[in-house]
């Protein structure tokens, strides 16, 4: 389980951080212990750290990335984490994106606790007087004004995250405002809807098979048709015969019969012309 608390100070997220600790047994990661455990251990981005706070200067996001990066390898995170205090704007949101999606991780959820800034500082104000009365010592920071302070730098700087991770449809908002264990027990449920499964895709229905198509009654050919179709069936080579064995016509049969004529007359001349010869030489002898 791997989450972020978002809400202003004073909006409970401390509280709610050591429940859920205890309840998933998953590591509270402080960008401020991380930065103290990673000095005291010398470790190289540690050592870096220091040398940028000694000067006085704020410590860069990619220095924070660096100590977040080397602290969730530490065993006491592989069940998850809860990252406190980071990321604290959008370009640290961005970073930390680019180191889980590196690491081949991913955020279950982002809640945020609404709350009313409002009731935030009469509590404080509450708070105080009180401890004055027990007579318990009371902190510098702990005011009414360095509330108003923090709460000022929290819209300028955090609130953004809100629209960010909202876009990213992974923001969860739980009203701050209601008991410890009411927002415990709300925060449990929507834990609980990001570690379930997504629900698989409904399958589509299969479409229906076509019907083959029942065939249409044959329409009766004209004896026209009937006629062209037996012609275009039958092959030249019968056609051709079939021509060969036809009468000629008349044109035909005419000009035969001038022909046998013509061969009757020519063979009578010549019987003629032969006989002619043939009283001549008797006549002679």
């Amino acid at each position: 389980m791997r989450l972020i608390l978002l809400g202003p100070p004073g909006a409970g997220k401390g509280t709610q951080a050591a429940r859920l600790v205890e309840k998933y047994r998953i590591a509270h990661l402080s960008t401020g212990d991380m930065l103290r455990a990673a000095i005291a251990a010398e470790t190289p981005i540690g050592l870096k750290a220091k040398d940028i706070m000694a000067s006085g200067a704020l410590v860069p996001d990619e220095v924070v990335v660096g100590i977040i990066a080397d602290r969730i390898e530490q065993g006491d995170c592989a069940n998850g984490f809860i990252l406190d205090g980071f990321p604290r704007t959008v370009p640290q949101a961005e970073a930390l994106d680019a180191l889980l999606k590196q690491k081949k991780l991913k955020l279950d959820a982002v809640v945020q606790l609404l709350v009313n800034e409002a009731i935030l500082l009469q509590r404080v104000e509450n708070r105080i007087a009180q401890m004055k009365e027990r007579g318990e010592a009371i902190r510098a920071d702990d005011n009414v004004d360095a509330l108003a302070k923090r709460l000022e730098v929290y819209r300028g700087q955090t609130e953004p995250l809100v629209h960010y991770y909202g876009d990213r449809r992974m923001l969860a908002t739980v009203d701050g405002m209601k008991s410890i264990d009411e927002v415990t027990a709300e925060i449990g449920r929507i834990l609980a809807a990001a570690a379930a499964p997504a629900p698989a895709k409904p399958k589509k229905p299969a479409k229906p098979k076509a019907k083959p198509a029942e065939p249409r009654p044959a329409k009766k050919a004209s004896p026209a048709a009937k006629k062209a179709k037996k012609t275009a069936k039958r092959p030249k080579s019968v056609k051709s015969a079939k021509k060969a064995g036809k009468p000629a016509p008349k044109a035909a049969k005419a000009g035969g019969k001038g022909l046998k004529k013509a061969a009757k007359k020519t063979a009578k001349k010549t019987v003629k012309t032969r006989a002619k010869g043939r009283k001549r030489l008797t006549k002679r002898r």
